[in-house]
């Protein structure tokens, strides 16, 4: 890609409406000074002061980071507590000027929230410690379920493109459980808004779309050994052909591959670049490209160029799960 096809298509960036629809976390990061170490007087155990706090979205949050930090403007469609979790989260989207017109707050639910302490050592890269989670282990209320269809109704003709982002690890205990995805897919080819799906627990039960896993997801989905880049490319070309939208399969340092429905297959060789790297949030940034390119009108190969250098961008970003901005992407 040349700088003004690059430029062309960036330059509608901020045209672009996109609603991301799924599971959304707080990302909360403490930063641990281990030269205030001291001992605590009741218990005897290290005590680790942390020195500053950082919150921000996190899980579908983090591909909504990425398409905010290219300019669309964004839709959060979810699920918070009432509790302090969900009004940071909540904050989060207000400093990204995020339209929160499809969002649902339900008190019977904890924000699910993924607490990051960071070990930070003058000179180098900040060590990440044990996280603790708050996750939810049952189903969304149904009338929750119904007020996010509605929700997402009232704005779906602002919508230029969707992206379904399932986070959970146990199904029918996030957002996109089957009533959600089901009707919330509906409402979308009523509206003729395009799709693409990301899921943890695979994508055998998602409604055909345009698909974006890893390697190890697309073995999952076509309960086969991923040996060998020909059997990547044998897989995708099938999955492509059965589904009838395109299929994007991230292979980690080997880049990116995509099949058509009517056979073509194309693909990108990662962008390495020497220095540490932190691999958290590269799939995420990858996503909000292939999105924002496609409901531009790029290429599936344009496409698959920008997602990999927004992955090059993001890995070398420590202590943090990254984004990568336009004026990032055509520095590369």
């Amino acid at each position: 890609m040349n700088k003004e096809r690059f430029q062309q298509l960036t330059s509608h960036y901020p045209e672009k409406r996109i609603a991301v629809i799924g599971d959304f976390c707080l990302d909360r990061y403490f930063e641990i000074d281990p030269a205030l170490e001291e001992i605590s007087i009741e218990t005897g155990l290290p005590v680790r002061n942390i020195v500053n706090t950082r919150c921000q979205p996190g899980g579908a949050g983090t591909v909504l980071n990425n398409l905010c930090a290219l300019g669309a403007s964004c839709f959060p469609v979810g699920v918070s507590g009432c509790d302090g979790e969900g009004w940071e989260l909540k904050r989060g989207f207000s400093r990204l000027n995020c339209r929160m017109d499809a969002w649902v707050e339900d008190d019977s639910i904890q924000t699910p929230t993924y607490n990051k302490p960071l070990m930070m050592y003058p000179g180098r890269t900040p060590e990440e410690l044990n996280r603790l989670d708050v996750k939810n282990r049952h189903s969304i209320l149904k009338l929750t379920q119904e007020l996010l269809i509605e929700r997402l109704q009232s704005v779906i003709k602002q919508i230029d493109f969707c992206v379904f982002m399932e986070q959970v690890d146990l199904p029918e205990t996030g957002v996109l459980g089957a009533y959600v995805l089901e009707r919330a897919v509906e409402l979308c080819r009523q509206y003729h808004v395009p799709c693409i799906g990301d899921s943890r627990l695979g994508l055998g039960h998602f409604p055909r779309m345009i698909f974006k896993m890893n390697r190890h997801e697309l073995e999952k989905f076509s309960s086969q050994t991923v040996e060998s880049f020909e059997n990547v490319r044998a897989m995708t070309k099938e999955l492509a052909r059965k589904n009838q939208y395109p299929v994007f399969v991230t292979l980690a340092e080997k880049g990116i591959c995509a099949a058509l429905p009517e056979g073509g297959f194309f693909h990108e060789p990662a962008y390495l670049r020497p220095g540490p790297i932190d691999i958290v949030g590269a799939g995420d940034a990858v996503t909000a490209n292939l999105t924002m390119a496609l409901s531009c009108g790029a290429t599936v190969s344009e496409a698959m160029q920008l997602g990999m250098k927004a992955a090059s961008i993001v890995v070398h970003k420590l202590g943090t799960t990254g984004t990568a901005g336009v004026a990032e992407l055509a520095l590369e």
